[in-house]
């Protein structure tokens, strides 16, 4: 008789769970990528049904596989062998923490509306994304490359450097310079002279 499909993942992320929590530090970074690869997709499934907001099922997803790994990897997941069962307490745990924070935030909201003038509150303005994507392309293409390495792939400027034979000091002024020719791209009106 075969084992039903499921039976047989949840077994292997005991196994994984277990190389992780007995390896040496540094040591198991393949059975994490197996444990993250198992679990991370069923945390984000339940992030999406409760949380219903996709950037709030990632924040999820990464928080819990970290706490997870790290428990792990301290040996404080007694029984590694039931990591499924921790992995669903955690989404659990967190989701009504959240809720209990978004509950208390609009209790107060709702007290305290009254006493905050419209004036105190600074909205950002929201950005336009063709706008910034043009800007990002007028850039010289050093400045571009730094500014996309250090914010979207959200690299240090040492390894910025590193990878355009750049200082990591070069690396901050090219990126300082950057930010500012595109902030005085995106908003002319709103730059600082």
């Amino acid at each position: 008789m075969d084992t039903p499909p499921a039976c047989d993942t949840d077994a292997s992320e005991a196994r994984a769970a277990r190389r992780i929590a007995g390896a040496a530090p540094g040591e198991a970074r393949e059975a994490e990528a197996e444990l993250y690869r198992l679990l991370a997709p069923r945390i984000r499934r339940y992030g999406l049904r409760h949380l219903r907001d996709a950037h709030a099922a990632a924040d999820l997803m990464q928080h819990v596989m970290t706490l997870t790994i790290e428990q792990l990897r301290d040996g404080r997941l007694r029984e590694p062998d039931r990591v499924l069962s921790f992995v669903l307490g955690s989404c659990r745990m967190t989701v009504m923490d959240l809720r209990r924070k978004e509950a208390r935030h609009e209790g107060l909201l709702h007290l305290y509306a009254d006493a905050v003038s419209i004036a105190d509150v600074h909205v950002a303005p929201r950005l336009d994304h063709q706008l910034v994507a043009d800007c990002l392309d007028r850039l010289a293409e050093r400045e571009r490359s730094v500014l996309v390495l250090t914010f979207y792939e959200d690299q240090p400027s040492d390894a910025v450097g590193a990878q355009l034979g750049l200082s990591p000091g070069n690396v901050r002024v090219i990126r300082h310079r950057g930010i500012e020719k595109l902030r005085r791209c995106v908003d002319p009106a709103g730059a600082v002279t």
